[in-house]
């Protein structure tokens, strides 16, 4: 039997109802044709630093060197607790052998563009790994090359 690589991936993606709104946003892409090949480390920042579901959306503030993730409607900044958290979970993550991340597109702790808190902090702890949002896998040729460096 051969070991499956292991993949940190937003939980939201693999359809696990965690979003603000309390959906997902299940990703066949990465679910079905991904999936059988892929040990899957499911992260969800927002959810796994206490926060409820459903949830209060929240936003990206300030400078992009220095970003706070705030509440939309009631300006709450949630960015001390996320990064409290997240510098456990790298940590914990550091023991994995993990070889990428999926993040999920614009999404305030777990996107690219912007850099969500968590990614940020991701790329901070493992400058190595290749970091892609499910949105840009859907282009076959950057897909290619993210499972090219994945593999490498």
């Amino acid at each position: 039997m051969t070991e499956r690589t292991r993949i940190l991936v937003s939980a939201c993606l693999l359809g696990e109802k965690v979003r603000y709104d309390g959906g997902h946003k299940r990703n066949l892409l990465l679910d079905e044709t991904l999936g059988p090949f892929v040990e899957w480390v499911r992260v969800c920042p927002e959810v796994d630093c206490g926060l409820p579901v459903p949830r209060e959306a929240m936003r990206l503030v300030g400078d992009p060197g220095h970003q706070r993730i705030v509440a939309n409607r009631t300006g709450i900044d949630h960015t001390d607790r996320m990064e409290r958290w997240a510098k456990t979970r790298l940590e914990e993550l550091s023991g994995l052998d993990l070889r990428g991340y999926i993040c999920k597109k614009d999404s305030p702790s777990c996107g690219m563009e912007p850099v969500g808190i968590f990614t940020r902090m991701f790329i901070d702890r493992f400058p190595h790994l290749p970091v892609e949002d499910e949105g840009r896998l859907a282009d076959p040729e950057l897909r290619e090359k993210f499972l090219q460096r994945v593999k490498a």
